[in-house]
């Protein structure tokens, strides 16, 4: 995946404003080498925002990688050299960095959900829990640790909740309105398996368990037979993930992959000025 040329404008915008005063002590014609290095294990993910970052503000950097996207990685590995004008090197790398470190992060913690279900057949899913401005960049990193993607937002599928059945009545009446707006996908989230059972009823697409005990997950599984698929979402963790995955649902989807994130720990160094 590749950033837009507005997408990085927007997000140098953000830092840069009207300049950057503190790197225009330094001669224009300056040149200088600079390592980035990861300080702990990692996923790397966003080398192609990274680099647009640096492009963007000098064509002429120099970016040579040593590891490859998707790739994990031990603490205190250099992950890249750069190579070019000083200035650029020195007002990029703020923005460079955090889009690297907020993707790796992501990518890292996808990585550990679905290490964690490997086996079970069950797939990780992400949300809509993204950080405004990387809705596509989080899902894609969530994409290079091994997760899939739920609905990007509100336009590629329908997913009613407590409030749609509410508005619209009940759940079949939800779900028969949903059919005859969309073609989408439509899944309904219950949180009881008498919601659950009035959901099987009216065939949608996909069913959310949401904040179900392992119990009543199971029990669903074993009513549903496989008549639609099955999503279980509310207060996962990696303690406990495996256990929800061995129930047999289909999906598992998790909010932290991309709102509970930590950013990973790098660092840039200039190694010689030219």
């Amino acid at each position: 995946m590749q950033p837009s040329t507005a997408e990085i404008d927007a997000y140098l915008e953000e830092d840069i404003g009207s300049g950057d005063i503190t790197a225009h002590i330094i001669p224009e014609n300056v040149t200088a080498e600079v390592t980035v290095i990861t300080r702990e294990p990692m996923v790397l993910c966003g080398k192609a925002w990274f680099d647009a970052v640096f492009h963007r503000l000098n064509s002429g950097i120099d970016i040579v990688w040593h590891a490859s996207e998707g790739e994990s990685i031990n603490a205190d590995t250099r992950l890249c050299d750069l190579k070019g004008q000083a200035r650029a090197l020195l007002t990029g790398e703020r923005t460079a960095l955090n889009l690297l470190q907020t993707l790796s992060a992501t990518a890292t913690a996808a990585k550990r959900y679905a290490d964690a279900v490997k086996g079970t057949g069950c797939k990780v899913l992400d949300t809509r829990k993204t950080i405004p401005g990387l809705r596509k960049a989080q899902k894609y990193a969530v994409r290079c640790g091994g997760g899939f993607n739920h609905r990007m937002g509100l336009y590629d599928a329908v997913l009613i909740k407590e409030n749609h059945i509410i508005t619209a009545g009940s759940i079949a009446s939800a779900v028969q309105l949903a059919r005859q707006q969309s073609s989408a996908p439509v899944e309904v989230e219950v949180e009881s398996l008498a919601e659950f059972q009035q959901a099987l009823a009216a065939r949608p697409d996909r069913i959310m368990l949401d904040n179900l005990s392992l119990d009543d997950i199971r029990a669903a599984v074993a009513i549903n037979n496989r008549a639609v698929e099955l999503e279980a979402s509310g207060n996962i963790t990696l303690e406990n993930i495996r256990s929800v995955a061995e129930t047999g649902v289909d999906f598992i989807s998790i909010g932290a992959l991309t709102k509970n994130i930590k950013a990973i720990d790098l660092s840039m160094r200039i190694n010689l000025v030219l």
